[in-house]
């Protein structure tokens, strides 16, 4: 089925660089981000660009994701290793002045995974009260809903918004938002109602509360696990001269406590708590972006104590310009120097028997250099140290390694 897909979009491209090869280039426009007002997180879904055809309703756009990588854990390494991350498709129409569509498909590792990640309809009614329905992102944190490669001067993504909170954790659903602008300051807020996880959080090959494993699940997109809603909300505030911060809280019922009326277990939940705030120094133009989240759910008593009842991680990046010239040909390209600091702790508790702490935490730093001869491009060299420690605190495992890797927009 994947390759038929795969197959049918190629296709479908080849169809159309045949036409427009045919058409005069100047009526394609490329319609840039606005940047008119101030941004959030939250309007991430449309501040990309898009490539439009005269007065076709259908815009379209994507970015492209590829690395190199060399890493060793202990000493050991698999040697040097390519990989396409991924390839994503948008799709956009403005189907009348206030009802827009919009499409997010990825193509994750060549075609490993395909996923529809945003596919929803928005209806506005008022600034402050906008309808959204379909296959919609959760706003859990910031990096969920600002997750494209060429906005990020790293080659992975935060293991905090990958490996514990689900990143790109999208359901069908319904939900509201909207926002108010006063002066130099701009609130927002999201509210959405839509399938959510199953009990593969616990149940799964990783052996410890581990919320991603949910994205495995298709049948998210067709029905409910245990017909409980995932309650998302989120609101946030920008001022001007200071950044942005979010505060973001995701829960509901992962377990399927009933069959045909018969009740057999009880409404065990889960709830995600997350933290995300941006700034730019204003003298130095440092950037810095940091998000904390805290997750606790409810183990059924029959579980080891492995399987952690609280987690807590997060990340904090700086990035700092150092060099904005003309650089081979590229005008008013940018360098920049980049570092970011991780932690997650899968388990945050102590053992019942000895009080002492259960660790299964990592730690990682990554420095690196970033090049963008566009803003919509970015040329990406890191070196990643990791430590990683089980749950008894046995001597951390150590990876490191470089990784050079390119993103961008198209």
């Amino acid at each position: 089925m994947k390759n038929l897909i795969c197959c049918f979009i190629i296709s479908g491209l080849f169809y159309c660089h045949d036409v427009l090869a045919q058409i005069d280039t100047t009526l394609l426009r490329r319609a840039a981000p606005d940047t008119s007002r101030m941004q959030l997180n939250m309007d991430a879904v449309y501040n990309r660009p898009f490539l439009s055809f005269g007065k076709l309703p259908v815009a379209l756009g994507g970015y492209v994701e590829a690395n190199w990588q060399h890493l060793g854990t202990n000493g050991v390494s698999e040697g040097h290793q390519f990989q396409m991350r991924r390839l994503t498709l948008f799709v956009a129409s403005t189907i009348y002045r206030r009802i827009k569509f919009l499409s997010e498909i990825e193509f994750e590792d060549g075609t490993k995974e395909i996923n529809i990640e945003f596919a929803s309809i928005d209806i506005e009614f008022h600034p402050l009260f906008n309808l959204r329905g379909g296959v919609v992102m959760n706003p859990i944190g910031a990096f969920n809903q600002n997750h494209d490669g060429p906005k990020w001067e790293f080659v992975d993504r935060p293991v905090s918004a990958t490996q514990m909170l689900p990143a790109t954790w999208s359901n069908v659903g319904f939900g509201l938002y909207g926002k108010l602008y006063r002066k130099d300051w701009v609130y927002a807020y999201e509210a959405y109602l839509t399938n959510g996880f199953d009990d593969k959080i616990i149940s799964n090959g990783e052996n410890k509360t581990f919320l991603p494993a949910s994205k495995a699940n298709p049948d998210r997109f067709e029905e409910s696990f245990n017909g409980v809603p995932l309650i998302t909300a989120k609101t946030a505030i920008r001022y001007k001269k200071v950044g942005e911060l979010g505060i973001s809280y995701m829960g509901g019922v992962y377990n399927k406590f009933k069959e045909d009326g018969l009740v057999f277990d009880k409404k065990r939940r889960l709830h995600v708590f997350a933290v995300d705030f941006n700034t730019t120094v204003p003298f130095t133009k440092t950037w810095i972006n940091t998000e904390w989240a805290w997750v606790n759910v409810d183990i059924p008593e029959t579980y080891s104590q492995q399987f952690g009842n609280k987690q807590r991680g997060g990340f904090v990046d700086f990035v700092q310009p150092v060099i904005k010239k003309d650089i081979l040909g590229f005008e008013r390209s940018m360098i920049n120097a980049v570092f970011r600091v991780e932690y997650v702790d899968w388990n945050n508790g102590k053992f019942n028997e000895t009080g002492t702490t259960i660790r299964d935490d990592f730690f990682s730093v990554v420095p690196g250099v970033s090049w963008r001869p566009t803003s919509q491009t970015v040329l990406r060299l890191n070196y990643r140290y990791n430590w990683q420690s089980d749950i008894f605190g046995n001597p951390a495992e150590k990876t490191a390694g470089f990784q050079f890797g390119f993103s961008s927009y198209f």
